[in-house]
């Protein structure tokens, strides 16, 4: 996975920088959504890794699906990413990108799993709370994970921030076996 991500962040910059010079940012993430949504298919993922198709027939799959959205632009980086087989990286190249510009609007992702749904209330309590501590703006996702027993497990970027009961559970069997 790593390397993915090492070889789409490059790409991601590049568009990120074009889109930002033109002021163009949120017609690129909406390309990039689609494209990566496209590219994401099994069916699509067949057609575009088969080297019996030509770039041109993948190209005109692409931009049939894509309609306005492919803009001359659009149309340049897709027909690069196919000449440099890269076409299957436009997933982790559109969440760069969206890493990227909430970066630049001071906003922050954060992954919130939690054995039980929470409350709108608890929602915005939490958003609050992690926008004091980060000082930015902070958009939530919560995801139900059972196997947490209770409590909230809470991934922003390389922060983790573990105050589950299975967490607990695991440090104090690990500080038990020292």
């Amino acid at each position: 996975m790593a390397e993915l991500i090492t070889v789409a962040r490059p790409y991601a910059e590049a568009v990120y920088s074009l889109a930002t010079e033109q002021q163009t940012q949120s017609k690129w993430s909406e390309a990039l959504a689609w494209l990566a949504a496209m590219v994401a298919n099994p069916d699509v993922t067949q057609v575009v890794t088969n080297p019996k198709h030509t770039a041109q027939e993948i190209e005109a799959l692409l931009f049939d699906v894509l309609g306005d959205k492919a803009t001359d632009e659009v149309r340049n980086f897709v027909v690069a990413l196919i000449e440099n087989r890269r076409l299957t990286l436009l997933p982790e190249i559109a969440a760069q990108f969206e890493v990227l510009k909430a970066q630049a609007e001071g906003v922050i992702d954060a992954t919130v799993e939690t054995a039980f749904a929470l409350t709108d209330a608890q929602q915005a309590e939490l958003t609050a709370n992690l926008s004091q501590k980060y000082a930015k703006s902070v958009r939530i996702v919560v995801r139900e994970v059972p196997e947490l027993i209770g409590g909230v497990r809470i991934l922003i970027g390389d922060d983790v921030i573990d105050a589950s009961v299975s967490g607990k559970l695991q440090a104090m069997a690990a500080s038990l076996k020292n």
